[in-house]
């Protein structure tokens, strides 16, 4: 599937990562935020390394942009993993109260063992750690019920750390989304295009819409992918059924772009990021 090589590693990136190893030895607890739709592709490389010794929660975001049968497939297979994933969408603040209890809890727990060394007791300090865009900074808003944090569904809002105070009993370092150095997969930088979970400067935004039709019409066959038979000629009113996506893209950008083609791109791919295609996996347990 050609989308043109996908590379992005900002400045600002670079710089996030050398705060975040500064910053890893304060911290008690990670809580590391990813994107129901991609939960593995939103897996940073670099994770084991930067949680070795510390406590760990997993967040996955976005629960309302998949089914309930994916959701129920995914959360089964990382519990048969040895994981325990909370699932949340920052949005309405679903799951964020199970969150908070849960952060709290482990800090408990702490505190328990610290106490047992002589130490005093205090608030757990906790750092939420995830790609760009995954919603990290949303969670944290609804943690603390006002909006504390910039959060925005675009990748690289957040630039520096800061700390939130949620409550008497969690503290919460809001970290910048961290990207690895380079893509060698080239299709899990496709899936981040798609999610918007890396910066638009990173590829060719037609190329990715291309290969975003021609992977819908794939995942139609799978239904707990949640793409239904005919998604694309019922919303755009122009059936797609084996023709190649380019001229397909160029005859739906006639009729509701005046031609654009890169504006119509852009469309369906804001289509799907605003969940108006309807709940879709990108990835599925294999």
């Amino acid at each position: 599937m050609k989308t043109g090589t996908i590379q992005w590693y900002p400045g600002h990136i670079a710089k996030a990562e050398k705060q975040l190893a500064r910053n890893l030895e304060k911290v008690d607890l990670v809580i590391e935020v990813r994107d129901a739709r991609i939960p593995i592709s939103t897996s940073h490389p670099h994770l084991e390394r930067w949680i070795k010794g510390k406590q760990h929660l997993l967040v996955i975001n976005r629960r309302d942009m998949i089914s309930s049968q994916a959701l129920q497939i995914w959360d089964a297979w990382f519990r048969k993993e040895g994981q325990s994933p909370l699932w949340c969408n920052a949005k309405d603040g679903t799951g964020v109260k199970q969150l908070q209890e849960t952060a709290i809890r482990t800090g408990a727990k702490l505190n328990e063992r610290r106490q047992a060394r002589g130490m005093k007791s205090r608030p757990v300090r906790a750092l939420t750690l995830g790609f760009p865009n995954v919603g990290k900074s949303a969670l944290i808003n609804r943690l603390v019920r006002k909006k504390v944090v910039m959060s925005s569904r675009k990748a690289g809002v957040t630039r520096s750390l800061r700390w939130v105070r949620v409550g008497q009993d969690l503290d919460l370092l809001d970290a910048p989304g961290v990207l690895p150095p380079r893509f060698d997969d080239q299709q899990v930088a496709f899936r981040l295009a798609l999610c918007d979970d890396i910066g638009q400067a990173a590829y060719d935004v037609e190329l990715v819409a291309i290969a975003f039709i021609k992977t819908l019409h794939k995942l139609e066959i799978n239904k707990m992918a949640g793409v239904p038979q005919g998604l694309l000629g019922q919303r755009y009113k122009l059936p797609f059924h084996t023709e190649d996506a380019d001229q397909w893209l160029i005859k739906v950008a006639e009729r509701h772009t005046s031609g654009d083609k890169r504006r119509m791109a852009q469309r369906i791919l804001d289509d799907f990021r605003k969940n108006l295609l309807g709940p879709i996996s990108l990835e599925l347990p294999s």
